[in-house]
């Protein structure tokens, strides 16, 4: 049974972000620790300023018209994503090139294509994902059923397409910022294998 992608690099084990930072980072965005306006624009701004390709391909895609819910999923996933990351790893995050966040949009594309033409093998792309970062991918897709779920007992009348599009850029993001850690180290995941 074929378990790996053959298109997404191996995440490296000292770049996965566990399910405590995450937990950390949701509490932290609903309980008001950066849920203040100022300080959640402060991220936004340390975001831009760290990781100006990710975050402008973020702002490019949350600047379309979107549907409301999935506009609040983009921004909130993008922001809760790279806190992770950013708390994970401090300094071991290094900044992802333009060059690197489109190498993970091709991959990811790739993989999808792989994926199509092998219908009968049991993995989908959101799978393999979820083998490289299961942590981030869990809360990804808790927080996108959430936003697709009826609220009582209504149907909601959510742009599923518009869901995906936001969805798809936050396993951009997630797979590049992978590849963006380096080890204990100091080396990058690609200086490792040159």
């Amino acid at each position: 049974m074929w378990v790996r992608g053959a298109a997404i690099r191996p995440v490296p084990p000292y770049a996965v972000v566990g399910r405590d930072v995450l937990e950390y980072i949701e509490d932290e965005l609903a309980d008001g620790g950066l849920g203040a306006k100022s300080e959640l624009d402060d991220a936004f701004e340390r975001f831009e300023r760290t990781q100006p390709a990710l975050a402008q391909h973020a702002a490019d895609i949350l600047a379309r018209p979107l549907d409301e819910t999935a506009l609040a999923l983009g921004y909130f996933l993008t922001i809760a994503v790279w806190l992770a990351f950013e708390r994970a790893f401090g300094a071991r995050l290094t900044e992802v090139s333009e060059d690197e966040r489109n190498a993970a949009d091709a991959a990811l594309e790739l993989e999808e294509q792989l994926r199509a033409t092998h219908s009968h093998e049991p993995l989908e792309l959101e799978d393999v994902m979820a083998i490289e970062q299961p942590a981030v991918l869990a809360f990804v897709n808790e927080h996108v059923d959430a936003a697709l779920e009826p609220q009582d007992g209504d149907a909601r009348d959510v742009d599923v397409d518009d869901v995906h599009v936001v969805y798809r850029n936050v396993l951009v993001q997630t797979l590049a910022l992978s590849h963006a850690v380096g080890s204990t180290t100091g080396a990058r995941p690609r200086e490792l294998l040159a």
